[in-house]
């Protein structure tokens, strides 16, 4: 395919998938959108359910640039979490169709969908977890405290923090550096709950 009518069909499923989710999206209004034909968007994907778990590997390929960018020298927690924050933040500036569209398939609950999403959705959630780990210094975090749990509780607080965002966001372009400098303030919170005194 074209690189510029692949974007033009990319773009436009994305924002449609996104306004409407999978079983409401009307595959004319992305062929509209992109201005393609019909004949056209069926010879690259054979139905559109093929087209929907392309845009979702697709939005997840586009996640994974976060960890191209990350520095692994740096091995604190902490400093890391904010890094791959601000790398995200930018990816989410540069291409906010692609996380405006994992929004809506957080919330997606059509069965013909759901055990394919759920399958990436860990792999990547995984992934993620695996890369932002990567060469970390956990010698820097209270050893009187149970370390699986102090994970949990750091891992429960930054989930629910970026549920809370997307729910406050119609558009991932709308989204502002405010969300960063919150972030800072609840891992001082975590710092200084969780490392060793004098690491903070």
């Amino acid at each position: 395919m074209e690189q510029e009518k692949r974007e033009r069909i990319i773009n436009a499923a994305l924002k449609e998938f996104a306004r409407n989710g999978y079983e409401k999206a009307s595959t004319n209004e992305i062929i509209k959108e992109a201005n393609i034909s019909k004949g056209s968007l069926f010879n690259y994907f054979k139905s559109k359910k093929e087209l929907y778990l392309f845009l979702f590997e697709y939005t997840a390929e586009t996640i994974d640039k976060i960890y191209d960018e990350i520095d692994y020298s740096e091995t604190d927690f902490f400093k890391r979490t904010r890094e791959i924050g601000l790398i995200k933040f930018k990816i989410m500036k540069k291409f906010p169709q692609a996380f405006d569209f994992l929004k809506a398939v957080g919330n997606e609950s059509f069965a013909e969908v759901k055990s394919e999403i759920e399958k990436v959705r860990k792999h990547t959630i995984e992934r993620g977890l695996e890369m932002g780990y990567k060469n970390i210094d956990w010698t820097k975090f209270r050893d009187d405290i149970d370390f699986q749990k102090m994970m949990n509780i750091i891992n429960w607080t930054m989930l629910s923090f970026s549920e809370q965002q997307r729910n406050k966001v119609n558009s991932f372009k709308n989204i502002s550096m405010e969300v960063l400098e919150e972030w800072d303030e609840y891992f001082d919170i975590l710092k200084l709950c969780f490392y060793k005194k004098g690491e903070e």
